[in-house]
């Protein structure tokens, strides 16, 4: 199973003791410690929200989106979550949420999203992978299931373009370590070069812990 970007810092920090859970690989505080309306010393207000919790999406067919999202990126299904009617709940592997994705099926007269073509909404999520052999099974297993469409060289990021039986777009993300970062890195911007990445840090190379900058 793949861990994802929805592993909360808590479960990365249990493996990897010598991380802050504040403050992560990269020293970026991830949950400001100050009392609630006090200004950061940049002038900027304290952000109450840390992460993204959850995603909820609407889908023609629950069953068919649970077997996707199940079989190929890895999400665990929650025994009981279909309890809701045409409803179903996913987990990603090593995460402390109560749940990671829901899915709420419309059936088969739902039209496709016309969202960034004629109506406004969301673009895609980005799930994140934490190595980069992680990321490169994932390219397989999109591939094979007709779902991959693209891939890039973001720099600081390496990422897949995939999409689920409901024409939803998605990315899948790995994050070089801050530690491993090189001017090279933050100025490429490209068509991403899988083996070469493979090449230069290896499959088993953890990602950063959220932010790579």
């Amino acid at each position: 199973m793949l861990p994802l970007a929805c592993i909360t810092e808590t479960a990365r920090t249990a493996r990897h003791p010598a991380r802050s859970a504040v403050t992560g690989r990269t020293g970026v505080r991830l949950r400001p410690q100050l009392p609630w309306g006090r200004k950061l010393d940049q002038g900027s207000p304290v952000m109450a929200i840390f992460r993204l919790n959850h995603a909820v999406l609407y889908v023609r067919d629950v069953a068919e989106s649970v077997a996707f999202y199940r079989d190929v990126l890895g999400f665990d299904y929650i025994e009981g979550g279909d309890a809701h009617p045409k409803a179903a709940f996913l987990r990603a592997p090593g995460s402390t949420n109560d749940h990671d994705l829901g899915l709420f099926e419309l059936g088969p007269e739902a039209g496709p999203s016309g969202a960034g073509r004629s109506t406004v909404g969301m673009y895609h999520l980005a799930w994140e992978v934490d190595t980069l052999g992680d990321l490169e099974d994932l390219a397989a297993k999109l591939s094979a299931a007709g779902a991959l469409v693209g891939s890039t060289n973001h720099g600081t990021t390496k990422s897949l373009y995939a999409k689920d039986p409901n024409g939803l777009e998605f990315e899948v993300v790995w994050i070089i370590p801050a530690d491993l970062l090189t001017a090279e890195d933050r100025d490429g911007h490209g068509a991403l070069d899988l083996a070469a990445e493979l090449a230069k840090y290896g499959r088993d190379a953890r990602g950063g812990v959220g932010i790579s900058r």
